[in-house]
């Protein structure tokens, strides 16, 4: 018989951001790598809009393909890894990759998406670094 799960000391071990929201996009879950992440702590983060961590360029963008989710259940990211930018409390740009997933009642009813984080600052800043640093080179041996 397989052991049976502790949910819950997953979500909080687990070194990924763990950040749910409701559909109307209120976080109802933030785990403490999503604290050490984004500099929130759990009571500041619950209840309050995802605004808290999009960039206020993106929200429009990002409302928009939320609320397209909640109104027909289905999203166009699946299984696929999204990397976009995001902001932490100090106000902080960062890099995040990151999965998602809609959660269901057991009606069939969507009850908020899930989100797996990754910070990907740092290789994003080294990998743009790499990139215009062969941009160079190629520009010498091309001149």
């Amino acid at each position: 018989m397989a052991p049976t799960i502790d949910f819950e000391q997953l979500v909080n071990a687990i070194g990924d951001a763990v950040i749910i929201s409701g559909p109307d996009g209120a976080i109802t879950l933030w785990n403490p790598a999503a604290e050490r992440m984004f500099g929130y702590t759990q009571e500041e983060a619950l209840g309050q809009s995802l605004d808290l961590i999009i960039p206020e360029r993106l929200r429009g963008r990002h409302w928009d393909g939320y609320n397209k989710t909640m109104a027909t259940g289905q999203t166009r990211y699946g299984h696929d890894l999204l990397k976009v930018p995001a902001v932490d409390k100090a106000g902080r740009a960062m890099s995040i990759a990151f999965t998602v997933a809609l959660l269901h009642s057991p009606q069939g009813a969507i009850t908020g998406i899930v989100a797996i984080i990754r910070d990907e600052t740092t290789r994003f800043a080294e990998d743009r670094a790499l990139r215009k640093r062969v941009a160079e080179l190629e520009a010498k041996a091309g001149a």
